[in-house]
C-alpha cells in the first residue's frame, strides 16, 4: 500500500469541503442568494463570496504569492466586497452579479485544484506571512482553508434553514 502525501491529504480535505459546500448551494434559487433571514446578518452570496476571496488567499496568494494572471482570478474589488470585516450588502444591486460569483468562487477552486499537486514539501514547510489564522506553515494555510470553509458551510446550512429549506445533512 502506498503512502498518501500530505498534499493529497489536505487536497482531499479542500475537495470534500467544496463537494459538501455545493449540496447546500446548488439547488438554492437566484432570489434565496441575497436574502437575509434576520437583516444586517448575512446572506448566502456574501459566504460564498467570502469562501472564493478566502481560498484564493489561503491557497494560491499565500503560497506563491500573486501571479499575472490573479487579476482575472480574484479581481481587487471583488477581494474587498468579500473580505473578513466586511458587511453583506442584502440590496443584489449592491453586489457582484450572481454569475460572477458563482464563476469566481468555481475558477479560484478549479485553479487551487490544478496547483495544488505543483506544490513541493520546502514550499509547504515554508513559513507564512503574518497574519495567519492558526498554523504558521504555507501547509497549515492549506489545511485551515478546508476548516474555513466547513465553518461557512454551517453558516450557509443554517441560512438554508431560515429560508424553508430542507437540511443536507
Amino acid at each position: 500500500m502506498s503512502e498518501i502525501t500530505r498534499i493529497e491529504v489536505v487536497r482531499r480535505q479542500i475537495e470534500f469541503a467544496r463537494t459538501y459546500t455545493l449540496s447546500l448551494i446548488d439547488d438554492l434559487k437566484p432570489d434565496d442568494w441575497f436574502r437575509q433571514p434576520s437583516e444586517g446578518v448575512t446572506h448566502v452570496a456574501w459566504q460564498v463570496g467570502h469562501l472564493a476571496m478566502a481560498q484564493y488567499g489561503l491557497c494560491l496568494f499565500r503560497i506563491r504569492g500573486r501571479q499575472e494572471n490573479d487579476i482575472m482570478l480574484m479581481p481587487s474589488m471583488f477581494r474587498r466586497k468579500f473580505s473578513r470585516g466586511s458587511t453583506p450588502e442584502s440590496a443584489p444591486s449592491g453586489n457582484p452579479p450572481l454569475t460572477e460569483i458563482r464563476a469566481i468562487f468555481d475558477r479560484v477552486y478549479d485553479q487551487t485544484m490544478i496547483e495544488l499537486p505543483d506544490y513541493t514539501d520546502e514550499q509547504l514547510d515554508a513559513p507564512v506571512d503574518q497574519p495567519y489564522a492558526v498554523f504558521g506553515t504555507k501547509l497549515g494555510a492549506l489545511y485551515f482553508s478546508a476548516s474555513h470553509e466547513m465553518l461557512h458551510a454551517g453558516q450557509i446550512g443554517l441560512l438554508r434553514r431560515l429560508l424553508g429549506k430542507t437540511p443536507v445533512r
